[in-house]
């Protein structure tokens, strides 16, 4: 068995160009890539952290924005512990697909997953989103809201961390433990002794 408590699964959508893979390479890899391509369907990336002293295992889907992989990257979410909908701060038409990304997570995610919003790329001078447009969007929608940027590293770690510690304490206090055959509900933790990986 390996070295952690739980393993969450952890999906990033949003449109095309927002910067969802640099977001999950500068914290899997503590790099930003430059010139980083269009993600082909679905790719992920697997870091594990420490929360109050036990391991947690993130693993980090990265999906594809384009219409085309729409098809496929929907049947990631109802597994999904937590999404990260994400936009860039300096593209209107990015922000303004968001309630198209909610809809799907609504047909698509479980009732329980936990939902983060993130406007991207603040280290840019063209910002086009208030800060307080975003954080009004995402509490009438009851999403935990933040800002980053990818290459600057700014609230990428606190990001991350704070799903994981989100996702640990909802499995603590449903007494979640690791030899149990016990799942989270509607799209929480499932401990490692049960965990399978969503394949399509």
């Amino acid at each position: 068995m390996e070295d952690y408590k739980y393993l969450f699964k952890v999906v990033l959508i949003g449109n095309a160009g927002v910067g969802k893979t640099c977001l999950v390479r500068r914290f899997t890899e503590g790099l930003f890539p430059p010139g980083q391509g269009a993600t082909i369907g679905v790719d992920f990336m697997i870091k594990t952290v420490d929360v109050d002293g036990e391991k947690v295992k993130l693993q980090i889907w990265d999906t594809a924005g384009q219409e085309r992989f729409r098809s496929i990257t929907q049947a990631y979410y109802r597994s999904a512990n937590a999404l990260i909908l994400v936009y860039d701060v300096c593209c209107q038409n990015s922000f303004d697909s968001l309630p198209q990304w909610l809809n799907e997570i609504e047909l698509y995610a479980g009732s329980k997953v936990l939902t983060f919003l993130v406007g991207n790329k603040v280290d840019k001078m063209s910002k086009e989103i208030p800060t307080q447009i975003g954080q009004q969007f995402a509490q009438r929608y009851d999403m935990t809201f933040i800002e980053t940027s990818a290459k600057e590293c700014e609230n990428v770690e606190k990001l991350f961390m704070d799903i994981a510690r989100g996702l640990t304490k909802r499995a603590r206090d449903l007494n979640l433990q690791p030899e149990e055959n016990n799942e989270f509900p509607s799209g929480g933790s499932t401990p490692i002794s049960t965990f399978s990986c969503c394949k399509i």
